[in-house]
């Protein structure tokens, strides 16, 4: 019975650490979009509680923009960014992998994929 409770024991804690080890993207994230235009700075701030992910991100000119449809699963993240564009809806899902301070996303831009790596600002 002791040798039971000894492996549950042992059991509870490396999953308590495996759990403790997961990323967190809560915070702020800045990186560069490379376009046929032009390399594009892109910001993300995200709030993670949770299963959910909200925040925003901002473009160039700083106009936020706010993410919907945001979850997470352990460091796997995802959400979808709505823009109109001149009264054309257009819609980005982005899926990510959150590294420490790095955030490596796959974003599905007309069913093209797009890789973009940001990295987590310093904490103000």
């Amino acid at each position: 019975m002791k040798k039971a409770f000894a492996i549950a024991g042992i059991t509870f804690g490396l999953l308590s650490f495996a759990h403790s080890a997961e990323a967190d993207a809560t915070g702020t994230w800045a990186g560069t979009m490379s376009t046929p235009n032009g390399d594009i700075p892109v910001s993300f701030t995200l709030k993670e509680e949770g299963a959910t992910l909200t925040g925003s991100t901002a473009g160039p000119d700083g106009t936020e923009t706010p993410i919907t449809d945001g979850k997470v699963d352990g460091d796997n993240v995802a959400f979808v960014v709505n823009l109109d564009l001149n009264g054309m809806p257009f819609t980005m899902s982005y899926k990510g992998l959150v590294k420490g301070n790095s955030l490596d996303f796959t974003i599905d831009i007309f069913g093209m994929p797009v890789m973009l790596t940001v990295t987590r600002a310093p904490a103000a």
